[in-house]
């Protein structure tokens, strides 16, 4: 057969990008055949069709997730353009350019700027109009209207064992994804050390990269289920369950409603949030708890057996104070100016107080102090 229609998925494994191609015979050419090797490509349709249940979901979703990048207007990179503090996804709420992500996507900085490429290739610079740094959630505005949107599930109703698919957009790569099963639906945020927040995450084994961290967990239906948040290690991944996103949009639908703002296209303009009023570091960390510190020695991490607490860096901005000082992903802070990390808590309030940070840092069964000198926002 000489015509084909051809579509391309792009799959994204731990360490391995791979172009999958799938071939997909014309009707015209099928009609062509003789009657046993036409029933023959028929039922082979039929079976491709049936099994490709990921590629469905991607087709239906895609349209959806935005790739979304934090330019830095006071630092150039190598070509005199704006630097990239940070990168990550989302996807569209509203039609009318609402799109939800994390909030450690977005930089505290004032002078960042928000740039998001859609699927269609169209980019926009943004703006952030709500961010709730506990929950870590926040939502971005585009000027730009009848945007397609993906629907949000109910969190609730996932299952362990459930397949789920991890989607992003990871430097503009559209349909970049990642699939894996539901391990668990409750884990609570006291067992990952995130004190305060009163949440349970959905833990997966799909893979979630800085890339796709911010987009859509979507289930087989091709609804949100979750937002990705992060991956820990081979195997254990963390996303939002969605229903804390849909309480976080209600919140601040209702909060514009009561402070009478007005849209990107009315005559008030909301400034970009600043996450922090401390002063800022560049990193992103999740709290070591003892069920996850046991997970991940048993998985064969790195991680020494003596450290009985504090907290991993999952992620350095380049450029950043915490990247100049030495600190890199993966590093586990026990203590900063000789008081013990528990929580994240913990830094963010050495962060409030004047002067350098000294940080005890515990890497690959190594131990070192790394002083860090913090920017004022």
């Amino acid at each position: 057969m000489q015509n084909v229609k051809t579509t391309k998925w792009f799959l994204e494994l731990p360490s391995v990008l791979a172009a999958v191609t799938i071939e997909e015979p014309l009707e015209e050419d099928i009609n062509k055949l003789d009657p046993k090797s036409k029933a023959h490509e028929i039922e082979s349709l039929d079976m491709r069709k049936d099994h490709n249940f990921i590629a469905d979901v991607v087709e239906r979703t895609a349209p959806a997730v935005v790739y979304i990048e934090i330019k830095d207007s006071r630092r150039k990179d190598y070509f005199g353009k704006p630097a990239t503090l940070s990168n990550g996804s989302g996807f569209i709420v509203k039609e009318d350019g609402l799109i939800l992500t994390n909030a450690h996507v977005v930089v505290s900085r004032p002078y960042a700027r928000v740039h998001v490429k859609l699927y269609d290739g169209r980019t926009f610079e943004g703006y952030v109009e709500d961010v709730d740094v506990r929950t870590d959630l926040a939502t971005i505005r585009i000027p730009c209207e009848n945007l397609p949107v993906l629907r949000l599930g109910t969190s609730a109703h996932v299952r362990p064992g459930e397949w789920v698919v991890a989607m992003g957009s990871p430097l503009s790569l559209a349909n970049t994804i990642t699939v894996g099963v539901v391990s668990s639906i409750n884990r609570a945020s006291e067992e990952l050390g995130l004190h305060g927040k009163q949440m349970e995450y959905i833990q997966t084994d799909a893979a979630i990269t800085f890339g796709n961290s911010g987009g859509p967990l979507v289930n087989l239906d091709g609804v949100a289920v979750g937002i990705n948040s992060m991956k820990v290690t081979s195997g254990i991944s963390f996303a939002i369950p969605i229903d804390y996103g849909k309480k976080f949009l209600k919140a601040a639908e209702e909060r514009k409603v009561m402070e009478g703002k007005t849209s990107w296209f009315g005559t008030k303009k909301k400034q970009d949030v600043s996450l922090s009023k401390g002063r800022y570091m560049g990193v992103t960390m999740l709290p070591l708890s003892p069920q996850l510190m046991h997970e991940l020695q048993v998985r064969g991490s790195d991680l020494a057996a003596d450290v009985t607490h504090g907290v991993l860096i999952w992620k350095v901005v380049v450029g950043s104070p915490a990247h100049s000082g030495g600190l890199l992903p993966g590093d586990v802070v026990t203590a900063v100016n000789g008081e013990p990390v528990v929580v994240a808590e913990d830094i963010y309030e050495a962060l409030k107080q004047p002067g350098n940070l000294v940080l005890d840092v515990s890497r690959k069964r190594e131990k070192m102090k790394l002083t860090i000198a913090p920017e004022n926002p």
